[in-house]
């Protein structure tokens, strides 16, 4: 009779067969690995072999000449010294210069790439390696690219090593934290699109312009809901309520404090931990991602452990400044610091493109896009998007369990091109495309994820104020005072969100110092279509008699000007009160939609105004642009074309995009009504199916080195460019 091994001996069996198998496993990727890294080198050589038969000042070859096969040879070393002192010598130069503002990092990789070529070439036996320190740099760029194309393309051919290089980031980390599993509930992340308003997502995912977001629509896999924005519609009070769950007292993007005689900026470093502080004082709690959490590309950590480009940690200094981690982070991969800078300059280049076409066509309205814009929108839809997908992408692969991103990049081309321009179509297209590449990761993460798209408000089109009336909100007020003003119209500063990213990475992260003129002069600030006139010679709000009595043509003077919508004040018999034109005046309890001064402005209009009457630091005066609701058009107190800020259109409906397994926002019937009820609905979908939440102390694992990870950025860029 056969008999059956015991059970030692059938272990025993399992084991070694297991041993035979990861064996036969390891084998097969070492020689994919050598396989992917012989080509890499071949396509090295074949690039220095075709660029010094191009370039005069770059040789391979003694003055005598050498046989094809020797120059072969030659390049073949070169290229191997130069990918060698790459992944050895650029993480340790870059981090040297880590405390070089980040902008200006990516900026100099070029002349970094030359000097490591240079070194590479100095290592060639008999000195057939020449070049000149200009002409290295062309060639080290040119390699670089090669070098990443190469790799990115076998990767791309090849799903399972694909697949085997997230795997191996991931497994990685894990064995650096001392972590071997993860909890196989859901982690999220949370995408914002900075400034994409409702209909605009509609629009793109319809026409095909952003074909990630339309297949989740289609398929019923994600549910698109839209919400109303508070009064100051801007990613300031959007982004603070949405992430620490209060916007309390954030009444525009800037705001004159007449207990400080302060200036916040919404913007501003110090102004974003000012009011990140507050709001944790306000709710008595850290933030939405407290818990395991990562927050990148943000003016707020939400309480997040792990941060990268977050300006209201940017004003610390030194080696400990975590806002430009994920730049160090990015750029130590030579392949992803030469991709970016390269698109950095076809951005530029394609901008003054899209302005000169634009000015030679005469379209209408069109703002002034020169001087250091066309940089700006480059920092904005190249660098701060390349290297913000690259934290989400390490984030995933740490197995982290929120993560929240903010992409800016729509934002800054629709205030200068318009919401609807074929300029901002074509960055939607862009983000779509980071959005499927996230989407293709979490995949391949260690533990499932859930993705949420949302916005914090969209933009609403129309000309600036001053372009239609030949003056400014300022001069406006100015003329009803009584004073002196220009002849000649100043141009106002835009509060455009990519900005302070910009200040951030040069280390000017100031937008504005405070208004240090004439005390008995009113502060005048722009905030989008929303205006705010401050008296800070008067310690208190003032009151509408006490602005009559003091200025008796100024309330009169905004309110019947036909570019003024409404204003809010505070009566003194009447309590707050709402103004229009032609004497209109309705107390702000007696205030409904569809009614007087707010008939044209659409639900919740009246709401949002009461609210803003609370805060201890509103405006004197609270001025909004008048706005069309026919074509949806309001008229910007700053150089915008494409404005948020306050009501009027668009720039109001926001949207969040789910998907189906995460409960509903809102009943059928019901609205997301304001920043902190979102906050709300992001903590509930947290909590479900994540069962316990996990301790802190637990929880605090870093991010994997994202420089590493060069196949998923290589395709996005690859498609960018």
């Amino acid at each position: 009779m056969k008999s059956w091994p015991d059970d030692n001996q059938h272990t025993d069996a399992q084991g070694e067969g297991s041993r035979k198998v990861a064996t036969g496993r390891w084998w097969r990727r070492a020689a994919s690995t050598a396989w992917r890294s012989l080509t890499v080198w071949a396509a090295g050589t074949l690039t220095m072999m075709v660029l010094a038969g191009i370039l005069p000042d770059f040789q391979l070859q003694s003055d005598d000449g050498d046989s094809l096969t020797r120059v072969a040879f030659t390049a073949a070393l070169g290229a191997g010294a130069f990918a060698v002192l790459s992944a050895l010598v650029w993480p340790v130069l870059v981090r040297a210069l880590l405390l070089v503002p980040a902008l200006v990092l990516g900026l100099v990789v070029f002349f970094l790439n030359g000097l490591v070529l240079l070194i590479a070439l100095h290592l060639i036996p008999d000195g057939r390696g020449e070049v000149s320190p200009e002409t290295a740099v062309v060639v080290a760029a040119v390699m670089s690219a090669v070098a990443s194309a190469t790799g990115g393309a076998l990767a791309v051919r090849d799903d399972d090593a694909y697949r085997r290089r997230l795997y191996r980031l991931a497994d990685r980390r894990r064995r650096k934290d001392g972590t071997d599993a993860f909890p196989p509930t859901p982690g999220t992340v949370f995408l914002q699109l900075d400034g994409v308003g409702h209909e605009v997502l509609l629009r793109a995912a319809r026409d095909g312009v952003m074909p990630t977001v339309g297949g989740w629509l289609r398929d019923g896999g994600h549910r698109l809901t839209p919400w109303r924005t508070d009064w100051s519609s801007q990613t300031g009070a959007s982004q603070l309520g949405i992430l620490h769950g209060s916007n309390h007292d954030i009444p525009a993007f800037r705001w004159y404090e007449k207990d400080t005689g302060e200036i916040q900026v919404s913007n501003r470093p110090t102004s974003a931990a000012e009011l990140q502080r507050r709001a944790v004082e306000h709710t008595g709690d850290g933030g939405l991602l407290t818990v395991d959490g990562a927050s990148r590309g943000n003016l707020f950590s939400g309480g997040a452990e792990e941060v990268a480009l977050v300006l209201s940690v940017a004003a610390r200094r030194g080696k400990e400044n975590r806002s430009r981690a994920g730049y160090f982070a990015y750029f130590c991969d030579p392949a992803n610091a030469v991709r970016t800078a390269l698109s950095f300059f076809a951005e530029v280049g394609r901008e003054i493109g899209q302005s000169t076409r634009a000015r030679l066509q005469r379209r209408r309205p069109r703002i002034g896009r020169g001087g250091l814009y066309p940089f700006v929108r480059a920092f904005a839809t190249v660098v701060e998007r390349d290297v913000v997908v690259a934290a989400v992408i390490g984030d995933l692969l740490a197995g982290r369990s929120a993560v929240y991103a903010d992409l800016v990049a729509y934002d800054e081309v629709a205030h200068h091109s318009g919401p609807f321009s074929r300029d901002a179509e074509k960055v939607l297209a862009r983000l779509d495309r980071s959005l499927a590449l996230i989407a293709k990761v979490t995949e391949h993460a260690p533990r499932p994820y859930r993705v949420v798209v949302l916005s914090d408000h969209g933009q609403s089109p129309g000309e600036t104020f001053r372009a239609r009336y030949g003056l400014t909100l300022q001069d406006l007020v100015r003329a009803g005072c009584g004073l002196p003003v220009p002849r000649k119209a100043q141009r106002t500063h835009s509060g455009a969100e990519a900005r302070s990213a910009v200040r951030a990475a040069l280390r000017r992260p100031v937008e504005e110092s405070p208004r240090k003129g004439r005390r008995h002069e009113p502060v005048v600030l722009a905030s989008g279509n929303l205006g705010l006139v401050s008296f800070p010679d008067v310690d208190h709000r003032m009151s509408r008699e006490e602005i009559d009595s003091r200025h008796p043509a100024l309330l009169a003077t905004l309110a019947n000007h036909p570019g003024i919508g409404f204003l809010l004040v505070r009566s003194e018999e009447h309590g707050a009160v709402v103004l229009g034109a032609r004497g209109a005046q309705v107390p702000i309890d007696e205030l409904a939609d569809g009614q007087g001064p707010l008939a044209d402005f659409g639900p919740g209009a009246a709401d949002a105004v009461r609210r803003t009457d609370s805060f201890p630091h509103t405006a004197d005066i609270m001025v909004n642009s008048w706005y069309d609701p026919v074509d949806g058009e309001v008229l910007a107190f700053e150089e915008q074309i494409g404005s948020h800020g306050g009501l009027g259109g668009a720039q109001a409906r926001p949207f969040l995009l789910s998907p189906a397994a995460l409960s509903p926002p809102v009943p059928d019937d019901g609205d997301l009504v304001g920043a902190e009820q979102v906050h709300q609905v992001l903590r509930r979908w947290l909590r479900e199916g994540n069962g316990p939440q996990i301790p802190l102390e637990n929880s605090r694992r870093r991010a994997p080195d994202v420089a590493s990870f060069a196949v998923a950025p290589a395709k996005a860029q690859d498609e960018t460019a």
